[in-house]
């Protein structure tokens, strides 16, 4: 067995057979167009797979729903992860597989779940030679998420025009705004798991299990999906010491005086505050083609190197 055999072994990946009526959703904007370019439609026909092209005035959760009653046996999105998580929720709330297609612009869904990003193509084996298992989901208000979802500085950058086209140019000039002496108040609470208050925050990140901090275990990416647990960042504004504040809990509320703006996977949202996070052990069944890694970047690392501790041992099971 090979290193990535073991490794797929260890977090759970076992084969499964092919569904009978797959389905794929597209978006042929997404990524500049990657699912166009690449003719993702013809290829997915191809392997027996129904593709459905999204147009700009189509209700994916309605087309998803649509699906579901037709007989749809697995669901897939080729597209960002805003939209991801809509077919990622109808497929929690009719115990359907999901696949991964990653055809938008950062794949943060896809990195962290161990799809290759690169071949977007050979992710449809997802529904043809597939590899299943389970992985937690977040919700804020009921409504689900797969990465997380980013109150404050953030959520002003994602609504801002251009943001797509210029993203680290916005999230800087937004980041010295928010930061500055005359920002305007965040309105958000949050009480950390030792008790203490964080008020008027600039950054509060919630996301679906907690993300690697140490730099050297590929930072920026979650070790697991399967903890059991979100993953809490609060970013204070100065001259709070030290400014960052990060832990792990099943559950957090955030407060504010109204509706709140959010980058709830990488899309602005409004959201209606209290917000209640909660996360969804084990609740979405996900596929990958058996080709690709099955593992995040901080996974693979910790695989190679034990004293950075292995998957296995940041397990949910291990948690307890």
């Amino acid at each position: 067995m090979s290193a990535g055999e073991r490794l797929r072994a260890a977090l759970g990946w076992k084969p499964v057979a092919r569904p009978r009526l797959p389905v794929l959703f597209v978006n042929p904007r997404s990524g500049g167009g990657t699912a166009v370019r690449l003719a993702l439609p013809q290829r997915a026909r191809e392997l027996g797979i129904e593709p459905i092209v999204l147009e700009p005035d189509h209700d994916l959760a309605a087309l998803v729903a649509d699906a579901v009653d037709r007989g749809a046996d697995a669901l897939g999105m080729a597209g960002g992860d805003g939209s991801m998580a809509v077919v990622a929720a109808a497929a929690c709330a009719h115990d359907l597989p999901f696949a991964c297609v990653p055809a938008g612009t950062r794949n943060h869904f896809a990195r962290d779940l161990g799809v290759q990003r690169g071949d977007v193509v050979g992710a449809l084996e997802a529904f043809t030679d597939g590899l299943e298992r389970r992985i937690d989901v977040g919700e804020v208000n009921g409504s689900v998420f797969i990465d997380n979802v980013i109150l404050g500085f953030y959520a002003e950058a994602v609504r801002q025009e251009g943001y797509r086209d210029a993203r680290l140019q916005t999230l800087l000039t937004t980041a010295q705004e928010a930061l500055g002496p005359r920002a305007p108040a965040s309105g958000l609470a949050i009480v950390d798991d030792r008790g203490a208050d964080h008020r008027e925050p600039a950054v509060v990140m919630v996301s679906n299990n907690p993300y690697a901090v140490d730099r050297t275990v590929a930072v920026e990416t979650r070790p697991r999906l399967d903890t059991g647990r979100l993953g809490v960042l609060v970013l204070d504004r100065p001259p709070v010491r030290p400014p960052e504040r990060t832990w792990a809990a099943t559950a957090v509320e955030v407060t504010a005086p109204g509706e709140v703006h959010a980058g709830r996977d990488g899309e602005a949202a409004l959201l209606v505050a209290p917000m209640r996070f909660a996360i969804r052990p084990l609740a979405l069944r996900v596929r990958i083609c058996a080709r690709h890694p099955g593992a995040s970047p901080s996974a693979q690392l910790a695989s190679l190197d034990p004293r950075r501790g292995t998957p296995a041992g940041l397990s949910r099971r291990g948690r307890r």
